[in-house]
């Protein structure tokens, strides 16, 4: 599939049907995760994968979404060998490599045929404790891995963009967007 037309086809899924997903299915998934490039190639990502019923359930004391999907991927990553920018800020690239890894994830899930949507609205303490997360992981994502159920669709969101030039610079930036 060409890649464009893969990443618009891609749609915050919200509804799953009670197919279990292969775990081949879930070991590509991974490797889209493995492959992912991070600062400095330190690949600090952690994935809490959870397939159990009875970890699953727990989820619901961490989060109100998850729309019974049969898989929960959680995205961390790992603080203590994140890359940190040198100079003024040591800005932390830890949250952005786990976005990366987490968005080649999600091409990946819709590459299979699968459903997922970013989870962002969660506590990240309740995880903690629920999940037993050591402190220097840090929660950036959740995402609900199935199959599309039969009513599952794109928001009416879903193909609203901006036009190109409202967010793009040429060569400098001289005009407020």
């Amino acid at each position: 599939m060409d890649f464009l037309q893969l990443a618009k086809d891609r749609y915050s899924c919200r509804s799953f049907s009670s197919k279990e997903v292969e775990k081949e299915k879930i070991e590509k998934i991974l490797e889209a995760a493995r492959v992912a490039p991070t600062a400095r190639n330190l690949q600090p990502q952690k994935i809490l994968v959870l397939t159990d019923k009875e970890e699953l359930a727990k989820m619901s004391a961490c989060t109100k979404y998850g729309w019974n999907a049969p898989v929960m991927m959680i995205i961390f990553y790992d603080k203590d060998i994140s890359y940190k920018r040198e100079g003024s800020d040591n800005k932390d690239f830890g949250p952005i490599d786990a976005s990366i890894i987490t968005t080649h994830m999600m091409l990946e899930i819709q590459s299979l045929g699968l459903g997922t949507t970013w989870i962002g609205a969660f506590d990240p303490v309740k995880l903690g404790e629920v999940y037993n997360v050591p402190s220097n992981l840090e929660p950036v994502a959740i995402l609900p891995v199935g199959y599309p159920s039969e009513e599952a669709k794109p928001s009416k969101l879903h193909t609203i963009r901006k036009d190109i030039s409202e967010f793009t610079y040429w060569n400098k930036i001289d005009d407020a967007k």
